[in-house]
């Protein structure tokens, strides 16, 4: 240290100089690490998330963050992504912002609040997966009736009587705390394309209901606008608006909202078009979906429609499986038996089965069995 000390007292002042600015610059660098860096001591992670490698001693703990991009379903009460200009915004307060449109309906609030369920899938009917078993308990809980009704509307009828002896295609069950009261709105839908709704579409006329027919095919229609008889909930003097549109089980991924009196495009859920329609409850509901009804019921089960469904008229086909229907016959028999129980547990009762024509199920000749059934049914929880 002395002969460090007797070197620099001999050495020139331009020496010095050089010397200490050779070191100036290190020992900033120095300074301006441990400055930014800080030392290296193990901390406790916070939040309760422990960062990997943290058991290693002298390591720094880190939490990691985790972003996950916004979901674009849209959940009742919650908020979901930015709504685009055809679409509204709810605020806090219940009200709505200007220049925009809704994006979740009074009616579809609803119905996601009160009914909606997750389709259960049934056990199998017997010990080993069986395409007679699975087919037998199809058969027996679609031809025996669930509800016996002292009072009926048969087809093309709009007074109610006894049950007739002869059998008719459908029945509508007429006890009057299954009926619209007299003073009440009834609304009626019918969706068909063979023209086989004729007497379905003059009894709910006769009752004085607010009809809608639904028919992809039919060109005499309004163009997916409403027709004549929404002046009025309790009926139009028998006419009946026609609407070039057919139901669609899949929910839109990016919905627009439907005005009232607009339907959009030729395919929508019921619970869009009743929306469309202005419509919270459909008190008569014709269906013949030629093998798209179980997936149909499935969406109406799954969404809660039902519940603003009051009576039922349906033809189910057993041909073959069903649009978007997949598996092994014995797979299919399990789902579609899995749909009527669905349908049950959503409040719906037998009320008259009519057997159609034909003896095949899946593509096979079955004696007991027939190709299509027409079902009745009544809504006891409404």
């Amino acid at each position: 240290m002395r002969t460090c000390a007797r070197w620099w007292g001999r050495g020139s002042p331009p020496l010095r100089l050089g010397i200490l600015l050779i070191l100036i610059p290190p020992v900033l660098l120095a300074l301006q690490l441990l400055v930014v860096a800080g030392p290296r001591f193990p901390r406790t992670a916070r939040g309760g998330v422990e960062g990997q490698g943290q058991g290693q001693e002298g390591a720094v703990a880190f939490s990691v963050i985790s972003i996950e991009p916004e979901r674009n379903s849209l959940r009742v009460g919650t908020r979901s992504r930015r709504p685009g200009p055809e679409e509204e915004v709810e605020v806090e307060d219940g009200g709505r912002r200007e220049g925009t449109r809704a994006f979740e309906d009074e009616n579809e609030m609803h119905w996601h609040q009160v009914g909606s369920r997750a389709l259960e899938v049934q056990p199998w009917a017997a010990d080993q997966p069986s395409f007679t078993a699975e087919l037998g308990r199809i058969i027996t809980h679609i031809t025996r009736p669930q509800l016996s009704c002292s009072r009926v509307l048969s087809p093309g009828q709009a007074q109610a009587s006894q049950p007739p002896a002869a059998s008719h295609h459908w029945l509508l069950c007429a006890e009057d705390w299954l009926l619209p009261a007299a003073d009440r709105p009834c609304v009626a839908y019918s969706f068909s394309m063979d023209g086989r709704d004729a007497d379905f579409l003059k009894t709910v006329l006769g009752l004085g209901c607010e009809v809608h027919s639904f028919d992809p095919s039919n060109s005499n229609t309004s163009n997916g606008h409403l027709g004549n008889s929404l002046a009025s909930n309790h009926g139009d003097g028998g006419v009946v608006s026609q609407h070039k549109m057919w139901l669609e089980w899949r929910a839109p991924r990016k919905r627009k909202h439907k005005t009232r009196g607009n339907l959009g495009s030729v395919s929508q859920t019921l619970a869009h078009i009743m929306t469309a329609l202005g419509h919270h409850t459909v008190h008569f509901l014709y269906a013949d979906l030629l093998s798209a009804e179980w997936r149909v019921f499935q969406n109406w089960i799954e969404s809660g429609t039902l519940q603003s469904v009051h009576h039922l008229v349906a033809t189910v086909h057993l041909q073959w499986p069903g649009f978007e229907v997949g598996g092994s016959d014995k797979e299919v028999l399990r789902y579609w038996f899995s749909i009527l129980q669905g349908l049950q547990a959503s409040g719906l009762k037998l009320v008259h089965s009519s057997a159609g024509e034909g003896h095949s199920v899946l593509k096979r000749t079955v004696a007991n069995a027939h190709s299509s059934y027409t079902l009745s049914w009544v809504n006891t929880r409404n």
